[in-house]
């Protein structure tokens, strides 16, 4: 049977001369003179525990018995990358959108996930995600993504800055825009009487 050595024990003689003298040895017939005794013993020259012979594989390692192999979890290397924004930029606040579009290589194991957070607060769980900025004060934010595993480690991360601008034209639009809505509506609360003066002195300018 490969990868396993039988070992068998030689027989130890004992030789006696005429004089009394005793020799042990493996090879009696160099003892078979006159006046010599020869016997067999029970001496045993192997160990009570032989190691087993351990062959080596092509890289000149030990192959290892496959109850001694530990059963090592394959651990996967992610390469994480922002596609979109592709550099630091800004956007106007509140017309645009943040749009985050992620990659991630190779593509991911069943219960391994990507969290998207922005300025640590996570925002979605995926590739992608657009985000209003009219959420976010003026400023400077931090993306961040991480490719997370099903047992909770972190195994890539990636960050972007991005800066959002207040776009000054639009709030002063709506702010004009409010302010009309709230005079409308004060003028639908008069009495007729009152709205009808109103009309005439509207006129009266328009007159002169």
């Amino acid at each position: 049977m490969l990868g396993s050595t039988s070992v068998v024990a030689a027989p130890i003689y004992k030789v006696v001369d005429d004089a009394g003298r005793v020799t042990y040895t493996d090879k009696p017939d160099s003892y078979g003179q006159a006046g010599q005794s020869v016997s067999v013993t029970n001496i045993n020259t192997t160990s009570d525990r032989q190691r087993p012979a351990v062959s080596a594989n092509t890289k000149g390692e030990p192959n290892l018995p496959a109850t001694g192999k530990a059963d090592a979890k394959v651990t996967t290397n992610y390469q994480l990358s922002i596609m979109e924004p592709s550099t630091e930029r800004a956007y106007q606040r509140p017309a645009q959108n943040i749009d985050i579009v992620l990659q991630v290589i190779p593509q991911l194991k069943n219960g391994d996930q990507v969290t998207i957070s922005v300025d640590g607060t996570a925002h979605a769980q995926g590739l992608s995600v657009s985000i209003p900025t009219v959420d976010l004060n003026p400023g400077m934010h931090t993306i961040t993504a991480e490719v997370v595993t099903e047992t909770g480690d972190v195994r890539a991360t990636v960050t972007r800055k991005v800066h959002v601008i207040q776009n000054t034209l639009i709030l002063q639009q709506k702010k004009q825009a409010a302010k009309l809505a709230e005079q409308l509506l004060a003028y639908e609360r008069l009495p007729w009487h009152q709205k009808l003066l109103i009309k005439m002195q509207g006129n009266d300018t328009v007159n002169q």
